[in-house]
């Protein structure tokens, strides 16, 4: 008798399990206040899809469970997340862990993680983008002055034949320096783990802003702040800069694959840069700019190669008050342009705890690299 109520127990218990589906258990090491998601060839591999959130069951122990009901790949494939790539499972040694994978649709599966990656780090020196200087006296033929230039080109760039897109980036001393006085965006460290993941490889040009000047090269036209040399800094770098990386290096020169990008007023100029030469810049990279110098900005006349335009956009909900409001707004108008309408492709991006830093900055650098130039569904 006995016997017969032990087997009644367990045919329920297996009756009970099997309606549950298949429940994914989750250990790691880390204890933080980030939610664990978990991404996979089920939902195109989103890493911050809500309906895929692991609850938290204990501490450092989470759980999902996919309905009975779930239609499964014929393999499950499967990483943790905390909510990004820049956030994905690592090994103890740092390393990129493979997919994981299971055939079986119900009962439990079993899993631990020892680390996470954190805003895209640690990374790997071998994977590090090697650092050129141009020039300590690049000439500036439309303002008489001359400029430091660096290029950050692919780790393996001297054993390749290959040739890379290109952005332009604004404020070079803050890019990659650590000794910079208000911190860096750590690019160089971004592109090393964006190669280790392969997601793709570009060359970045810096260029060091002017000092005491930076705020009159930067400010195009007449605005609040005065008379600025914007239009010519703009030209400097389409007319003179650009032809010249072109010539020396192996670049991908068509306006697809050319990109130019800043933050604050390096944002502001790199939006006018895009405007006054659309057949160059195909992909901009707006970091929280300074819309508030320029509040009657508009689009104002048509041109061709403004299809198929990238903006990637992005601002913090703690810098100003009026920030989030202005980026906005700019979309609204974009998208809202005669001009421009059906054209671009604006990727708004708004971090509500984001402050008017570098370290924000650096959070955003490799998703809007990525979603710029190596997004296949998007490009």
């Amino acid at each position: 008798m006995q016997m017969i109520e032990l087997e009644n127990t367990t045919m329920k218990q297996n009756q009970v399990n099997s309606k549950k589906g298949l429940q994914i258990l989750l250990e790691t090491d880390e204890d933080d206040t980030r939610p664990v998601y978990i991404a996979g060839n089920f939902n195109n591999w989103k890493t911050q899809d809500k309906n895929y959130m692991m609850e938290q069951i204990g501490a450092n122990l989470y759980q999902f469970n996919f309905a009975i009901d779930f239609t499964f790949p014929d393999e499950l494939l499967y990483k943790f997340t905390k909510g990004d790539w820049s956030e994905v499972e690592i090994g103890k040694n740092s390393e990129i862990t493979s997919n994981r994978s299971t055939a079986i649709r119900s009962g439990k599966v079993r899993e631990y993680v020892p680390k996470w990656r954190k805003n895209w780090l640690p990374f790997k020196i071998d994977y590090l983008p090697k650092v050129h200087l141009i020039s300590d006296e690049f000439e500036i033929p439309q303002l008489n002055k001359t400029r430091k230039i660096w290029a950050l080109l692919p780790h393996d760039y001297d054993t390749s034949n290959e040739s890379y897109p290109v952005m332009y980036l604004q404020d070079a001393q803050n890019l990659f320096n650590e000794e910079a006085k208000y911190g860096n965006w750590e690019i160089d460290k971004k592109l090393a783990v964006m190669a280790e993941y392969k997601i793709g490889k570009i060359i970045i040009i810096a260029i060091e802003h002017a000092e005491e000047d930076r705020i009159k090269e930067y400010n195009v036209g007449k605005t609040v702040l005065g008379k600025g040399q914007g239009k010519k800094y703009i030209k400097f770098m389409t007319e003179t800069l650009k032809p010249f990386v072109d010539a020396n290096f192996r670049t991908k020169q068509e306006r697809e694959h050319t990109g130019i990008g800043g933050s604050s007023m390096g944002g502001l100029i790199s939006v006018f840069s895009g405007l006054m030469y659309p057949e160059i810049y195909g992909k901009l990279m707006i970091f929280s700019p300074s819309l508030w110098v320029v509040p009657k900005l508009t689009i104002d006349s048509e041109n061709q190669y403004t299809e198929n335009t990238k903006i990637y956009l992005y601002a913090g909900g703690d810098e100003s008050d009026t920030m989030i409001e202005h980026v906005r707004s700019f979309k609204k108008n974009m998208i809202a342009s005669e001009f421009v309408k059906d054209k671009m492709k604006i990727n708004l991006s708004i971090n509500m705890e984001g402050t008017h830093s570098e370290r924000y900055w650096s959070d955003e650098f490799p998703k809007a690299i990525e979603w710029l130039f190596f997004n296949s569904k998007e490009n």
